[in-house]
């Protein structure tokens, strides 16, 4: 089974904006977010994924990706 790698990391480069900003913008706490863009979770919220969306301009799949094993 595959597994989805999240791509925030890149997105964020690209986007020049820093960690503490895009938790401040979306809402949610700075840990929550560090766990978010370093892989750490095992699940996000929609409403998580969609603030995060629109405070980079993207859409999911600029930020989602699936890997095979």
């Amino acid at each position: 089974m595959g597994k989805i790698i999240l791509r925030l990391d890149r997105m964020m480069v690209e986007r020049k904006i820093s960690l503490n900003e895009l938790a401040a913008r979306v809402g949610i706490s700075h840990v929550n977010m560090s766990k978010i863009k370093n892989n750490k979770v095992t699940a996000i919220r929609f409403s998580t994924l969609s603030a995060i969306c629109e405070t980079l301009n993207c859409s999911v799949g600029d930020i989602l990706e699936y890997e095979k094993d």
